[in-house]
């Protein structure tokens, strides 16, 4: 997987800062079971991806639709797509003082 940062800035929310991300994970492959401490805002640009939750159900994007991920949400995108590596944008609200991204195992 490769996760590219494309911009940090900081927020009009004081103490907030506005990240954008291009995500890719290969065939097959997953993101594992991580959050982000602000909303992830994003958009699948290519592939089909699983997206899997602790505390709901696992719903699928397709290239093309925008998703949504509620602040300290644990969740792991999931390759499905079967002959390319998937490519998402996505933008985050995030805390100045904490990570982008924990991984749970």
């Amino acid at each position: 997987m490769k996760r590219t940062e494309l911009q940090r800035h900081p927020a009009s929310v004081p103490g907030k800062l506005i990240v954008q991300t291009l995500f890719e994970i290969p065939v097959g492959l997953a993101s594992g079971r991580h959050s982000h401490p602000g909303e992830e805002v994003g958009y699948l640009i290519h592939g089909t991806v699983a997206m899997e939750f602790d505390d709901r159900p696992t719903f699928t994007i397709h290239a093309g639709e925008p998703f949504l991920i509620p602040p300290h949400t644990i969740h792991n995108a999931r390759n499905i797509t079967d002959h390319t590596t998937t490519r998402m944008l996505s933008t985050y609200l995030a805390n100045e003082n904490e990570p982008l991204v924990t991984q749970y195992h």
